[in-house]
């Protein structure tokens, strides 16, 4: 039976409740409510600071709020893994992932306890001994249920899925890397089962194959799902609704993330017409009350619009901040045409080898990824590249190369007594010093951040700024190594973006396939000791690799898209051929005429045409109206989202536009028509 399959969950729901939290005169959050229900796999986004690792940390229970409630179901079971942690020393990998079963471990020893005593005592008519049976019966009921029987096969089954090899099973935790050790909690959270999954970012320490093992799983996972993640491939794979933490408020969305990115932008384009709206009523208000204020007469209706201005609620629009996405790296000198050219290169770390007679052959311009499992030699040969490490076999850059590295832990080099501002300034070359602010603010360093000590910046915040460091300076080769671990959505695409327009040579190790997705056009593919050059993306690759379950492109949308147009040119066809019809009725036939019977009969046709166009006009303006009555109505009810639940309320909204277009250019048309004839009946 399939692990996360074993158990029938039953849990209730959690429903979070009119929640405040405050850090003195800053509302973080101002009364916000929503539930998550059984068997829901739920993204929850927002920009950094909106507090989405605090929603997480209440339902968990390691934090209040200082208004409202959080309640669970009794007996419910959370299980959690946060960005950070602590992990202890001593235990082997094996053994440390069995204290998930702890619990069933118990149970199996007090099984043994009871057969152990019954085989000893022999008052079988005893309520003594009648009593142990019951307990060892109800024991071994518990214990089937509870899967006893396969959780040493689970234990190295998850462990698998999750990258470790067997020979790794006896290693203490504690050699392990973070992000192994990162693995080690998430493998001890999925062994328990818990009814529902609280993940801070799992996939930042994963690699490809993992994080797709971990998407399969999470798929098929009967308990609910709450997770943070910058991946949007991630999310997109496995969540089936969206959570938006906004300006202190949430916003529910029925939908993966790629969808509710469309349904936001719709959502802020409303808003800021009610915004746009509302500014210009409170600025005719403030006009009405400066003008008559200190007029007897119009004391009434000025006290009036004051209590009416106090009254207000203020529509709030979330900015979306995209004034700054075309920043580019500074130009660099012209490398050679190869950059990169290795032959039969090597590496071993003692008696463990991680490369063995690598060859490759990397060209000016070419952006290309590394891509492989954890431990498969990726950062051991950037660092090779870059000069960091001794190698066998041997390694030639090309002429005129200027290498910048991003390394995994670049934020623990930078200097922490320099603010982040002169962090920035002592990296910046040229005219992009210019740009310093500019870059800093697209990272989210802006204001009073920017004097910030490097020293007390959390590692995402560090991470960030090494990033913007690698914009201010002229290189004509990069070496990426994870650059997106900590960058939220906006900062992976600013840096994607200077990345396309980037001219010189890249190499990125990267496990984000939505941020490789058309930035490379070579992966290399890092495994047993060897690397295996593919021509193509990231996708490409992995169809290549049948490395698990990839979305299908949703074309559905497509076929209705390309029969509206259709719809739409039949359409416009038909008006004209209806519009040369009528001007074709117009034409006389002048041989047929004789006197003033003729040009009566033309007249009373021409006036039919007209009365009859006519009628048509006013028709159509009738319709008009209703409909902006129609879409006066849904502008209220679309100024408050929470109200609105799925797609369909939006595709309505375009269909009645959509409605109102076409009759508005019908009218256009026939109003057109009716002044051309009405000038012929003159």
């Amino acid at each position: 039976m399939p692990l996360g399959e074993m158990f029938y969950f039953c849990a209730g729901m959690i429903s979070i409740d009119q929640i405040s939290i405050r850090f003195g005169a800053f509302v973080l959050f101002d009364g916000i409510s929503f539930q998550v229900n059984p068997g829901e796999r739920i993204g929850l986004v927002g920009r950094n600071g909106a507090g989405k690792t605090t929603i997480l940390n209440l339902i968990a229970g390691k934090q209040d709020p200082d208004e409202g409630s959080v309640v669970k179901g009794a007996g419910d079971t959370v299980g959690y893994l946060p960005q950070q942690m602590k992990h202890r020393r001593g235990k082997s990998l094996y053994r440390e992932a069995l204290d998930a079963f702890a619990h069933v471990i118990a149970l199996k020893k007090r099984i043994d306890a009871i057969t152990g005593e019954l085989g000893e005592r022999s008052d079988y008519d005893s309520k003594a001994y009648l009593s142990l049976i019951q307990e060892l019966s109800n024991a071994n009921e518990q214990y089937e249920l509870e899967g006893g029987h396969t959780i040493h096969a689970d234990v190295e089954s998850t462990l698998t899925g999750l990258g470790f090899e067997k020979k790794d099973m006896d290693r203490p935790v504690h050699e392990f890397s973070g992000g192994w050790r990162m693995r080690v909690e998430l493998a001890k959270i999925l062994l328990q089962r818990p009814d529902y999954i609280l993940l801070d970012e799992p996939t930042n320490h994963l690699d490809i194959e993992s994080i797709q093992w971990l998407e399969n799983f999470l798929v098929t996972y009967p308990g609910g799902i709450l997770i943070i993640s910058h991946d949007r491939a991630f999310l997109d794979m496995v969540t089936n609704r969206t959570l938006e933490l906004s300006l202190g408020r949430i916003y529910d969305y029925r939908v993966p993330y790629s969808k509710y990115v469309q349904l936001k932008a719709e959502r802020i384009k409303v808003q800021q017409a009610a915004y746009e709206n509302q500014q210009k009523m409170i600025q005719d208000t403030e006009q009405f009350i400066n003008r008559f204020r200190y007029k007897a007469t119009k004391a009434v209706q000025v006290q009036s619009r004051i209590k009416q201005l106090e009254k207000l609620d203020r529509i709030e629009v979330e900015k979306e901040d995209d004034q700054v996405m075309n920043l580019k790296f500074p130009p660099a000198k012209r490398s050679g045409t190869i950059v990169v050219e290795a032959k039969n290169l090597g590496k071993r770390f003692g008696d463990h080898r991680v490369l063995n007679g690598v060859d490759l052959v990397i060209e000016r311009g070419e952006k290309v990824a590394f891509v492989g499992r954890n431990g498969e030699g990726k950062t051991t040969l950037s660092r090779i590249i870059v000069g960091e490490l001794d190698h066998e076999g041997k390694l030639k850059m090309g002429h005129n190369v200027e290498l910048g590295y991003f390394a995994q832990n670049q934020d623990e080099i930078m200097d922490g007594n320099l603010t982040v501002l002169e962090t920035a300034d002592r990296a910046a070359v040229g005219d992009v010093r210019t740009k310093i602010r500019d870059i800093l603010g697209a990272f989210l360093f802006s204001g009073e951040d920017v004097e910030k000590k490097v020293k007390v910046l959390s590692g995402g915040e560090r991470s960030r700024l090494a990033m913007a460091r690698m914009l201010l300076q002229p290189f004509n080769l990069l070496i990426l190594d994870e650059p997106t671990n900590h960058l939220d959505m906006r900062s992976k695409d600013i840096l994607k973006s200077a990345l396309l327009a980037f001219n010189g040579t890249l190499i990125v190790v990267s496990h984000d396939r939505d941020f490789l997705d058309g930035l490379v056009e070579k992966v290399y593919e890092f495994r047993h000791q060897q690397v295996k050059e593919h021509l193509g993306g990231i996708y490409e690759f992995l169809q290549r690799r049948k490395l698990g379950s990839l979305r299908d492109i949703e074309r559905k949308g497509e076929p209705a898209g390309r029969s509206v147009s259709h719809a739409g040119e039949k359409s416009a066809h038909a008006v004209k051929t209806d519009e040369k019809s009528e001007k074709g009725s117009l034409q006389v036939n002048d041989q047929d005429i004789s006197g003033n019977k003729a040009r009566y009969e033309e007249k009373r046709a021409l006036e039919k045409k007209i009365r009859k166009i006519a009628n048509r006009v006013k028709s159509l303006e009738h319709e008009i109206e209703q409909i902006e009555k129609d879409l006066a109505e849904m502008d209220r009810m679309l100024m408050n989202p929470d109200n609105i639940s799925g797609m369909q309320v939006y595709e309505d909204y375009e269909q009645i536009k959509r409605l109102h277009d076409e009759k508005l250019a019908s009218w256009e048309k026939q109003t057109i028509l009716l002044e051309k004839i009405s000038v012929r009946r003159k």
